[in-house]
């Protein structure tokens, strides 16, 4: 497994998170969309509802060992408008994975940016991010 899929077997193990984030959590996809995450849209109105998507970034090297790497994870939390659904599912995101030792060859989950209160114009609708450094076991 993936730090990926292991991030998500953590986030979607939460009833609460899982009950604010109604549309899902992926992480298999390059993106959201009608085609690839059909769960992630009401199906009377097509609109998304609150989901979010997990993306790996560019991994780096870094000490103390030559196999240890540091790895950025970005959660991206969707929603329609407004950003209530999505503010609850970060802080629920938060706490969940901040300092935490998620999955195999991971030492710690670091707490690293949050991008709050912005617009998608793709899906046409509310964003918002965390992102989180793996400093794990390559």
């Amino acid at each position: 497994m993936s730090v990926s899929d292991d991030v998500k077997t953590a986030l979607t193990a939460n009833a609460a998170l899982m009950a604010v984030l109604t549309g899902g959590i992926y992480n298999d996809v390059e993106e959201i969309s009608r085609q690839n995450t059909a769960a992630a849209f009401d199906a009377t109105t097509k609109e998304i509802k609150p989901s979010a998507l997990i993306k790996l970034g560019t991994e780096t090297r870094v000490g103390p060992y030559s196999r240890s790497v540091q790895t950025p994870l970005t959660i991206y939390f969707y929603e329609r408008q407004g950003y209530a659904n999505i503010e609850s599912a970060m802080i629920k995101a938060y706490d969940l994975l901040n300092e935490k030792q998620i999955g195999t060859g991971v030492w710690e989950l670091t707490y690293d940016v949050s991008v709050h209160q912005q617009r998608d114009t793709a899906l046409d609708c509310a964003l918002g991010t965390l992102r989180f450094i793996a400093i794990r076991n390559r």
